[in-house]
C-alpha cells in the first residue's frame, strides 16, 4: 500500500489540561480507536508558552481569524467586544490559551487512517461544547460555552485540540513529535478496513 493511500492520512490530537484532570484520557482514546483509526504516537508532556505560541501560529492568520470570530460572537450576543481590532482581540485569546495549555500536563497523539482529520473532528465535536452534538466527545462531556469563558476572561475548556485539515496536521505533528517517536506498524483490523480483496481472512 503506497504512502499516498487514504489509509496513511494523519492528524494531531492533544488532550488538553481539562481532559487530563478529569481523567477522560481513556474515554477519548476509546472513541477514536472504535472508529477504526490507529494511534501511531503518544506522549504526556507539560508544554511551554513558546510551544503553544508556535502551535497556534502554524496558521499565520490565527490571531486575526480567532479575533474576528470572537468579535462576531460578542456582537451576536448583544455585547460590546473588548476591541474592534481582530489582532488585538486575537492576542488576548492567544494569551488565555497559553495560560490554559500550560497549567497541567497534556497528552499528545498522532492518529492515522482513512479521512483521519475529518473523522477525529466529527467525533470530537465543534469548538464550543455547548453547541456540540450529543454523541460527540465535547457534546457528551463538557458544559462550557463561549459566553461563560468570555465572562470569566479565560480560554474555553473543550478537552481536545484536533488538527483542522490535512495541511495543518502536517505542520503541527513535527512540533510535537520527532520522526523517531512515530511508529509504523500493522494492526490486524487493517485487513478488514483496507484490503481490497479481503485475502487471508480464512485459514
Amino acid at each position: 500500500m503506497n504512502m499516498n493511500h487514504h489509509s496513511k492520512e494523519r492528524t494531531l490530537v492533544v488532550i488538553k489540561p481539562d481532559g487530563v484532570q478529569r481523567s477522560l484520557i481513556g474515554e477519548i482514546i476509546k472513541r477514536y480507536e472504535q472508529s477504526g483509526l490507529k494511534m501511531i504516537a503518544i506522549k504526556m508532556l507539560l508544554p511551554t508558552e513558546e510551544m503553544i505560541e508556535s502551535h497556534y501560529s502554524v496558521d499565520p492568520d490565527f490571531k486575526k481569524k480567532v479575533g474576528t470570530k470572537a468579535i462576531e460572537s460578542y456582537k451576536e450576543a448583544g455585547d460590546k467586544p473588548p476591541s474592534d481590532d481582530p489582532e488585538t482581540v486575537g492576542e488576548g485569546v492567544m494569551n488565555r490559551l497559553k495560560n490554559y495549555m500550560t497549567c497541567s500536563p497534556v497528552v499528545a497523539m498522532v492518529w492515522q487512517g482513512a479521512h483521519a482529520v475529518e473523522l477525529v473532528r466529527k467525533a470530537t465535536g465543534t469548538t464550543e461544547p455547548r453547541t456540540s452534538d450529543v454523541g460527540t466527545i465535547r457534546g457528551d462531556y463538557v458544559l462550557d460555552s463561549y459566553s461563560m469563558a468570555d465572562s470569566d476572561g479565560r480560554a474555553i475548556r473543550n478537552l481536545i485540540h484536533a488538527s483542522g485539515n490535512v495541511e495543518e496536521a502536517e505542520k503541527e505533528i513535527p512540533l510535537w513529535f520527532d520522526k523517531k517517536e512515530i511508529i509504523q506498524y500493522k494492526l490486524v483490523q487493517e485487513t478488514i478496513l483496507y484490503d481490497v480483496n479481503l485475502d487471508g481472512l480464512l485459514e
